[in-house]
C-alpha cells in the first residue's frame, strides 16, 4: 500500500486502485524555482541566514535549560517569602506547564512508538531513520520560547487580569473558544499557506518537511518563526480571555493541554479515532483533523493546512478529500494504510537487566538512538522499571520492540519479555522456553522466514542452541538460527595473521569450541583454559588427527603469561587479568563485557557488524552497540535470510561453515566494525 523512494528514504502515500477519489488540490508551492534549494549554504555572506531561522540559544546545547535561571530564582525567592510551596506564583506555574508539556509530547511518542500496540494503525509504514533523530534532537525549543514568552508577558503590565489568580471561570472558555475559532485557526491557515510560497518555504518551512515519518515529537520541530506563529494561534484566545477579565489558571492548564494533546495526536502516525465516529457524525470530519490528514500535507505539501479543523481547508479549496479513505485504511490496517506486514526475518532478544530495559525506542528517544550506558538521570525512573519488570514477569508475552527495512524487506525485533538473572532461576526455565517456544511457533503462522535467538535465548543449558525446539517441531517452515557461526567468524577474522598462540578461556563452550578447532587447523597453538580434562579430550578428538597436537589444556592463567593474544568467554577478575603481559589484546565473546582494568593492554569489544548501508527506517541503537552496528548473531541471521538457506542453526556450530557464512556476510555489505 506504500512506496518508498530507496533514494532518499522517505515514504509516499500510496491509496489502492480500489478506492474512488477524486483528484487532489493543485499544488500550493508555486513559483519554487524562486525559492533557495534546501541545503544552500547560508553561511556565506552573499546567502546570509534570514532573520528567525536560527535558536540564538542553539551553541548552548543540554545547557540552554539555564535559560530558566532567573524564573526558579522567583520561585526560591517567593518560597521564602510566604514559607511555603508559593502556589499563586505564575514563575512556578510557568515551570509545571513547561514540564506537563513535555509529558504530553512523550506520552504520545511513547505510545505511538509501542509497536505491539499501534503497528496495525499506523499512517506510514516506513520508520524514522538516525538522520531525523539528529534534525529533530531540540525538538522542545518552541516550548522553551514559549515559557520565556510567558515569563515576559507575566511581568509586564500588558494583561492585568494575571495579577489575580482564579481558579476557575466558565466565561473564559467561552471567549477563547470563540477566539480559537474565529482568530487562530484562520491566522494559523493563512500563515501555513504562506510558509508554503516561495521564498519562505525553502528559508523557513523545508527543514521540518524534511522529516519522511512524522512522530509527535516532530511536532516541535521548526524555525523561530514557525514557533512565533504557533505561539501566536495558541495565545491569542487566552489573551482574550484574560483581556476580558474571564481569564483562570484553569483555563491556562485547559487550553495548554487541549492544544498540545491535539498536536501530538497529530504527528503521531497512528490512527486512534475510529472512522465510525465520523460516519455516525459527519461534520466532526471539519472539526477535527486526524493524524492521516497531517500526513498527507506532510508528505505532499500541497493541501491540508489547517490547525486542528479541516473546516477551513473545505471553504478555501485546500482539503485533500483522500485523508478520510486514508484514515479508514490506517485505522482498519487495511491497504493503503501504513500497517506493518508480516516480518520475514525476526531477531528475538530479551531484556538485559532494569537499567537498560529503559534504553527501548519507545521511551526515552535521545537515549535509544544513542549506545547504552548508565547514566545518573536513568535513577529516578529505576522504581518505574522495577515495576515494570514484575509486571512482565506476571503477565506479559512476547512483544515487538523495533523494526527496520533491508531491500524492501521488513526486519523485526521481537523481546521475551524475561530479563537476564532470570535465566539463571532454575525455577524459570521453563517458562522462559515456553516463551521461546510461543514466539517460533507464532512466527511460523505467520509466515517468517528466519528467527534468530540472541543472547540467553539459545543458551547451552536452557535449550541446547535452539535444538530443544527444532527436535520438538519438526515441520517448522520457519528457519531457526542462533548465529554463531557468524559470532566466531568475525572473532576469529580479527586475530593478526601473524599469531601462533592464543590464550582461549571459556574453552569448552560453544563458541570457545568452534574457536579452538578452527584454530588448529591453522596451526596456531591454542592454550585452552579449562579444568575439565573429559571435555577438553573430546573436543581435541574432533580436531583432524595431524591438528590435534595444537590443542594444549591449561588450569591456571600463569601458562599464558607470555602469551599477547586472549581469547575471553569467562569472566576475568582484575587478578587474573595482571597475568596477561604488556600489549596484550582481549578479544571477547563474553556477556557482560569483561571491564579493562590493564591501562598497558588493549581491549576488544563483543563480535558485531555493521548493517549493510541501504538499511532504511533504523532509529535505535542495539544495546551498546554504535548506530547501524548489530550483535554479530543478529548479524548472522540476516545473512542467513539474505542467502535463503534452507537449514536451521543450532546446536553446535559447524566449523567448516565459520569461512563460507564470512564471504557470504561480506558479499551481501555487511562490514565489520
Amino acid at each position: 500500500g506504500q512506496r518508498r523512494d530507496e533514494g532518499s528514504g522517505q515514504a509516499q502515500l500510496h491509496i489502492p486502485s480500489s478506492v474512488s477519489l477524486s483528484p487532489g488540490p493543485p499544488s500550493c508551492t508555486s513559483d519554487t524555482e524562486h525559492c533557495f534549494p534546501f541545503g544552500t549554504d547560508l553561511s556565506r555572506p552573499e546567502s546570509m541566514a534570514p532573520p528567525l531561522s536560527s535558536w540564538p540559544w542553539a551553541s548552548l546545547g543540554q545547557y540552554k535549560y539555564m535559560l530558566f535561571g532567573p524564573l526558579v530564582w522567583k520561585v526560591v525567592q517567593e518560597w521564602r517569602e510566604q514559607g511555603g510551596l508559593p502556589l499563586g506564583s505564575w514563575w512556578l506555574h510557568l515551570l509545571v506547564l513547561f514540564a506537563v508539556r513535555g509529558l504530553i509530547y512523550q506520552f504520545w511518542f511513547t505510545y505511538g512508538n509501542m509497536l505491539f500496540f499501534t503497528r496495525r494503525r499506523r499512517v506510514v509504514a516506513d520508520g524514522v531513520d538516525f538522520r531525523q533523530i539528529d534534525a529533530e534532537w531540540d525538538w522542545d525549543n518552541f516550548l522553551i520560547l514559549q515559557t520565556l514568552i510567558g515569563a515576559t508577558v507575566v511581568n509586564s503590565p500588558l494583561l492585568p487580569g494575571l495579577r489575580q489568580l482564579c481558579l476557575w471561570d466558565p466565561r473564559g472558555w467561552a471567549v477563547a473558544l470563540l477566539l480559537h475559532v474565529g482568530f487562530s485557526e484562520p491566522v494559523f491557515y493563512l500563515a501555513h499557506r504562506a510558509l508554503h510560497r516561495a521564498p519562505l518555504f525553502a528559508r523557513y518551512h523545508a527543514a521540518h518537511h524534511s522529516s519522511g515519518v512524522t512522530q509527535a515529537l516532530t511536532a516541535g520541530f521548526g524555525t523561530p518563526l514557525e514557533s512565533l506563529l504557533l505561539t501566536l494561534a495558541m495565545g491569542a484566545p487566552l489573551a482574550g480571555a484574560f483581556l476580558l477579565g474571564a481569564g483562570s489558571i484553569g483555563l491556562v492548564y485547559a487550553h495548554a493541554f487541549v492544544f498540545d494533546y491535539l498536536r501530538a495526536m497529530g504527528y503521531s502516525n497512528v490512527e486512534v479515532v475510529s472512522p465510525r465516529v465520523f460516519d455516525a457524525f459527519p461534520p466532526l470530519r471539519y472539526i477535527l483533523y486526524t493524524p492521516s490528514y497531517l500526513s498527507l500535507h506532510h508528505l505532499e505539501k500541497r493541501g491540508n493546512f489547517c490547525l486542528f479543523m479541516p473546516a477551513l481547508d473545505a471553504a478555501f479549496g485546500t482539503l485533500d478529500e483522500r485523508s478520510w479513505p486514508l484514515q479508514r485504511a490506517a485505522y482498519d490496517g487495511a491497504g493503503g494504510g501504513g500497517a506493518l506486514g508480516t516480518p520475514e526475518f525476526v531477531f528475538l532478544a530479551h531484556v538485559v537487566d532494569i537499567m537498560s530495559s529503559m534504553h527501548v525506542p519507545f521511551a526515552l528517544r535521545s537515549l535509544s538512538s544513542t549506545p547504552f550506558a548508565n547514566h545518573f538521570i536513568l535513577l529516578p525512573f529505576w522504581p518505574v522499571a522495577f515495576g515494570f519488570m514484575l509486571l512482565m514477569w506476571c503477565c506479559s508475552k512476547t512483544f515487538v520492540v523495533s523494526f527496520y527495512y533491508l531491500r524492501g524487506h521488513l526486519h523485526q525485533t521481537w523481546s521475551v519479555p524475561r530479563y537476564g538473572f532470570q535465566y539463571f532461576l532454575p525455577a524459570a526455565k521453563k517458562g522462559i522456553n515456553h516463551q521461546i517456544e510461543l514466539a517460533i511457533l507464532r512466527a511460523d503462522r505467520m509466515g517468517v522466514k528466519v528467527l534468530s535467538l540472541a543472547a540467553l535465548n539459545k543458551n547451552e543449558a536452557l535449550n541446547g542452541g535452539g535444538t530443544l525446539f527444532v527436535s520438538k517441531h519438526p515441520d517448522l517452515r520457519v528457519r531457526v538460527v542462533h548465529g554463531n557461526t557468524l559470532t566466531a567468524a568475525v572473532i576469529l577474522n580479527e586475530i593478526p595473521s601473524n599469531v601462533k598462540e592464543v590464550f582461549l578461556t571459556g574453552a569448552t563452550s560453544k563458541l570457545g569450541r568452534a574457536i579452538a578447532l578452527y584454530l588448529c587447523r591453522k596451526k596456531i597453538r591454542v592454550l585452552m583454559f579449562t579444568m575439565s580434562s573429559e571435555r577438553f579430550v573430546k573436543i581435541q578428538r574432533e580436531a583432524p588427527p595431524e591438528f590435534q597436537q595444537y590443542l594444549v589444556q591449561v588450569t591456571k592463567y600463569q601458562a599464558a603469561q607470555n602469551c599477547k593474544t586472549w581469547i575471553v568467554g569467562k569472566w576475568l577478575s582484575p587478578r587474573e587479568q595482571r597475568w596477561a603481559p604488556a600489549g596484550t589484546h582481549f578479544h571477547q565473546f563474553v556477556v557482560p563485557p569483561i571491564i579493562g582494568f590493564r591501562r598497558d593492554c588493549t581491549y576488544g569489544k563483543l563480535a558485531a557488524m555493521r548493517l549493510p548501508k541501504d538499511v532504511r527506517g533504523l532509529s535505535s541503537c542495539e544495546y551498546t552497540m554504535e548506530r547501524g552496528v548489530v550483535h554479530a548473531c543478529h548479524a548472522g541471521g540476516v545473512v542467513h535470510f539474505l542467502e535463503g538457506w534452507d537449514h536451521h542453526e543450532v546446536g553446535a556450530i559447524d566449523v567448516d561453515r565459520i569461512d563460507v557464512v564470512w564471504r557470504a556476510a561480506l558479499k551481501h555489505g555487511l562490514a565489520p566494525v
